[in-house]
């Protein structure tokens, strides 16, 4: 998980979500050219630009976001804030070829949608400026997918469809929000 939320001098902060929010993506490597931990803010085309900061940008447009990645993600020491951080600042999915299975279930209980790609050539649809909708989502139940629409900056448009492994407890939490929250409607 260090190329989600890297440890070190970051773990000073790890009793303040926002604070150490800043580290998200900090270690992930763009596959469109760009340094370690930034990208590009597809609303204001800025380049180079911190993946935290692009997030926050986002949230406060009203705009929930997905990242896309590869195989394995989320592997490493087994760490909370990785999940935490892409939810504090409104991730709505994960999707990639793989899943870390620690991970996996840490992203579901922060209400975060973990995807894979049920054609793992799928991800090389992906391009820079796409706009992602992921459809079916009110239908979401154990053993269903997801229809992922990827509209390209150029006009045209492709599919994916993407797998989760939700039981229907974990679905609960997606609705809620998160774990936390859907515990909390059962108490009032």
């Amino acid at each position: 998980t260090d190329h989600i939320s890297p440890a070190g001098p970051w773990l000073k902060y790890r009793g303040h979500l926002d604070n150490i929010s800043n580290n998200m993506f900090i270690g992930a490597i763009s596959a469109f050219d760009h340094p370690a931990g930034k990208g590009r803010n597809v609303i204001t085309g800025e380049n180079d630009v911190a993946y935290s900061d692009i997030a926050r940008d986002y949230k406060a447009r009203g705009l929930r976001w997905v990242a896309i990645g590869d195989e394995n993600y989320g592997e490493g020491s087994s760490r909370e804030h990785a999940a935490m951080e892409p939810r504090h600042l409104g991730a709505a999915a994960i999707i990639v070829r793989s899943f870390a299975r620690i991970h996996e279930t840490n992203l579901k209980k922060q209400g975060v949608l973990p995807l894979t790609f049920a054609n793992p050539a799928d991800y090389d649809k992906i391009r820079e400026d796409d706009r992602i909708s992921l459809l079916g989502l009110a239908d979401l139940a154990p053993g269903t997918t997801v229809r992922m629409v990827i509209s390209h900056a150029d006009g045209t448009t492709d599919e994916a469809l993407l797998n989760h492994t939700f039981s229907e407890n974990q679905i609960e939490w997606f609705k809620a929000g998160s774990a936390l929250n859907q515990i909390r409607t059962m108490r009032a």
